[in-house]
């Protein structure tokens, strides 16, 4: 009963957020975003913790994490689906480019903050190195559900800049999680282990598209039917897990492996067709709020006091904002893309969001960061995620479909 309260209550508060922002010209999911910091020790939390206490109690955490975890994996899914590989022919050296760039600068500009930030923000005991790598990291995010839920709400999913930023965002977060899982070895002094998880992602991605894709395209070529059947559709979802499962046990995350498995589905089957029709409206009304609001609640934000902590709080929004779009800025351009192009594709590539606090709070669990960090970049998810929409309609005004 607990759990169906809490959930009713973050999606209406997330509907109703997103219709105020949508009026104002953000996407619905911003809505959902606040949600669950709303409702949570943030605001509601501090305003009337009695009321906070019946509508998302801490009880609730351990089942509410099951919905968002299940939402997230078959959104990812349903993304990997729509991706239409055929717009990528022929780039792939430009998107590694252009993904590459924009993890290298921000993760070099975050390693360079940490050194003013080491003494004041780094909990005690923890090295430099730990400290620096994981500011690094972390500023290198690009929030991939909240990316994929803007271009699909702004309907540019399928255009080429939407293409473009989607797949640039999937190589860039696969990156930055196995250059996180290298932070996490670094942490707890094992190297090695960080060094497999890199090479057993490698393995994984090639099986992926080498072989599963292959198998996948002829067995539907014989079997494919409108509608499909229900086997074929108990056997996808077995598929699904089973890939989010793999990807969670090699230590990157479950939403890559549903991401990679909607991407080895061809996307113009009735198969693929009939899944998009039946999971999207229930997993992104109802299940996706979860997740956004699971992580939301376990968010405080508030804990900053002074103009010296608001003061660095400010350089963390700049310098990752800097980062991620001076970077994906020049290499876009240098690889022949008109600097509008560049520009709207750095914008989108410096979103953020809630993917963002995850990694902040691996980076929490692990003692690398102190909660002061760590609430003043929730705060730098926040603001960047606010800002994509505003700032991509001031370049990209008439988005085009080529």
């Amino acid at each position: 009963m607990h759990v169906l309260l809490a959930l009713t209550a973050v999606v209406i508060t997330g509907r109703v957020l997103g219709k105020l922002l949508a009026s104002i010209g953000q996407p619905p999911v911003v809505g959902d975003i606040l949600a669950g910091i709303l409702l949570g020790p943030s605001l509601l939390g501090r305003v009337s913790p009695d009321l906070a206490a019946v509508i998302l109690p801490r009880r609730v955490a351990p089942s509410l994490s099951v919905i968002a975890q299940l939402g997230i994996v078959l959104y990812m899914f349903l993304v990997g689906l729509e991706l239409d590989a055929g717009k990528l022919r022929g780039r792939a050296r430009t998107m590694v480019v252009i993904s590459h760039a924009s993890i290298v600068v921000p993760f070099t500009l975050g390693v360079l903050l940490a050194s003013p930030l080491y003494a004041d923000l780094a909990p005690p005991g923890v090295s430099f190195i730990a400290f620096a790598l994981f500011i690094g990291v972390a500023m290198s995010i690009t929030a991939f559900p909240v990316l994929a839920r803007i271009l699909t709400d702004g309907r540019m999913a399928h255009t080429e800049l939407g293409v473009t930023a989607l797949t640039c965002a999937a190589v860039d977060d696969v990156t930055a999680w196995c250059l996180l899982a290298f932070v996490a070895g670094v942490a707890r002094a094992a190297v090695g282990d960080a060094l497999m998880v890199v090479l057993l992602t490698l393995g994984f991605i090639g099986v992926m598209f080498l072989i599963a894709r292959p198998l996948a395209a002829r067995a539907l070529a014989r079997t494919d039917r409108d509608p499909p059947s229900h086997e074929a559709i108990a056997l996808t979802f077995v598929g699904v897990l089973a890939s989010a499962l793999t990807t969670e046990r090699i230590g990157i995350h479950a939403i890559f492996g549903a991401f990679l498995f909607g991407a080895i589905v061809p996307s113009r089957t009735a198969l693929a067709r009939a899944l998009v029709l039946r999971l999207r409206d229930v997993v992104t009304i109802l299940l996706l709020p979860a997740f956004f609001a699971f992580t939301g609640m376990r968010t405080e934000i508030g804990l900053l006091s002074g103009p010296r902590e608001w003061a660095m709080c400010g350089a963390v929004v700049l310098v990752a904002t800097a980062g991620k779009f001076g970077g994906t800025f020049v290499a876009a351009w240098l690889t022949g893309r008109e600097p509008r192009f560049a520009a709207a594709l750095g914008i989108l590539m410096n979103t953020r969001g809630l993917m963002e606090l995850i990694v902040l709070n691996v980076g929490l669990d692990l003692g690398v960061i102190s909660p002061a960090l760590f609430t003043m970049m929730v705060l730098m998810a926040v603001v960047t995620t606010l800002a994509t929409t505003p700032a991509l309609r001031l370049v990209w005004k008439t988005p085009r479909g080529s």
